[in-house]
């Protein structure tokens, strides 16, 4: 039966090893041995012993040779009965030594395991913390703990994510209850007033409709890619150019659209370029100043990059990467505020859901692209997302590689799209 356990198999590898090298050295030793011839002179010395009283003659050479002979192989066997002996009782001590080495070789690895057994999901704080030399053991460990390093801060995200979710769902139930127990509590409602409220709930609906929308993309996203096609980022942003609707001082939009091949899921590039053209018109900068919206595609490195630029309001350099997690924004607020009464399309527009820059961020990581952020210092922010170069098939539509469209200057209300596909994200991590 095979040891199960690493301790034993490591004593008898270290066994079998020292045994092996052993029983070679005997062998070598008995084989020099046995091939070498005792000298002429060690023969003549060899004297047989007399009897008493006898006279010493010469004798005979052949009579001494045989001599030797036999006395030689009697030394050759006792050698190596007796080098048998030692390699057994050395044999015995190889396997208590090798049990000693193989613990103390081990000990680090109990250690780790023991650690690792009181670490759970409730106790991912703590750490191996291993001591020693930087030797393989260390590495391990000090990986272990680079695991569990990342480990506690996607259990820390993912706890924070779930509490801001819960937080942003229970909002709009509340409102909804609340509507309702005030309407009914009134015997003499009119129907205007019921309309109203009637109203204010089919809003406060339509607020968790966008936010369970935005958290199924984002799932999504971070599920990785289900299709990928070919597709251009100059035409998939042409036809998702930014709508701030038809309102006065809304923000003018610059396109600047060269070929971009990007080889990618449809559909969630367009939720990405949907999420940073709207929210860079919302987060625009009010008052005379002038507001636009600046949007670029083309290639850099033969990388196809999409860069947004847009006015706005000075964003601390410190506070752009809070930007990139569910549910920050520009800020000490975590979240956003209460949702609006109002039905969509009268008064002001909705407020973003602070999921925008995490479905971006999700959206490029899961195809291998990269986000980068920075605040202008007149106002706003530049965000520019990089894709994986890909070449187009031949037979795919569009231009060369690097022939832009000569700059596109027009007013937001040229174009609208359904609110349905405007979930957002804008310069303030909307």
């Amino acid at each position: 039966m095979v040891p199960r356990s690493i301790r034993w198999r490591l004593t008898l590898l270290y066994s079998a090893l020292f045994v092996a090298a052993g029983a070679a050295l005997l062998g070598f030793t008995y084989f020099l041995v046995s091939r070498s011839r005792p000298s002429a002179g060690v023969v003549s010395s060899i004297e047989p012993g007399l009897p008493a009283g006898q006279a010493l003659t010469t004798p005979d050479p052949p009579a001494l040779t045989t001599y030797a002979e036999a006395l030689r192989a009697d030394q050759l066997h006792q050698l190596l009965v007796e080098a048998g002996v030692a390699l057994a009782v050395m044999t015995f001590a190889s396997v208590a030594l090798g049990w000693i080495m193989a613990g103390r070789v081990l000990a680090p690895l109990r250690t780790m395991t023991a650690a690792a057994r009181r670490i759970s999901a409730d106790n991912l704080r703590q750490r191996l913390a291993v001591p020693g030399p930087e030797d393989e053991l260390k590495a391990m460990a000090d990986t272990f703990d680079d695991v569990l390093g990342r480990l506690e801060g996607a259990f820390e995200a993912q706890k924070q994510f779930v509490a801001n979710a819960s937080h942003e769902l229970r909002t709009p139930l509340t409102l909804q209850q609340a509507i309702v127990d005030v309407a009914l509590a009134d015997p003499g409602a009119s129907v205007e007033t019921l309309r109203a409220a009637c109203l204010r709930v089919r809003a406060a609906g339509q607020e968790q409709e966008r936010l369970i929308d935005a958290l199924l993309t984002l799932a999504r996203s971070q599920r990785g890619l289900q299709r990928r096609e070919f597709l251009d980022l100059a035409e998939t942003v042409r036809e998702l150019l930014p709508d701030a609707g038809s309102e006065a001082g809304a923000p003018t939009v610059r396109a600047d659209l060269g070929s971009a091949p990007v080889l990618g899921d449809p559909q969630l590039i367009e939720r990405l370029v949907v999420n940073l053209a709207d929210n860079a018109v919302r987060h625009n900068a009010g008052g005379a100043g002038e507001r636009w919206v600046r949007v670029w595609t083309g290639t850099e490195a033969g990388l196809p990059v999409l860069r947004i630029d847009n006015t706005g309001p000075v964003i601390p350099r410190d506070q752009v990467a809070g930007l990139f997690q569910p549910f920050r924004r520009l800020g000490t607020e975590r979240t956003r505020a209460r949702p609006r009464t109002r039905p969509h399309g009268q008064g002001r527009p909705r407020e973003g859901l602070g999921l925008g820059l995490s479905i971006v961020t999700a959206v490029a990581t899961a195809h291998r692209g990269t986000v980068e952020a920075w605040p202008r210092p007149q106002g706003g922010l530049s965000v520019r997302v990089t894709f994986p170069a890909c070449a187009p098939p031949a037979n795919a539509p569009g231009r060369e590689p690097g022939r832009g469209r000569p700059p596109v200057t027009r007013p937001e209300s040229s174009k609208r799209r359904p609110e349905t596909d405007r979930q957002g994200v804008g310069s303030a991590g909307d």
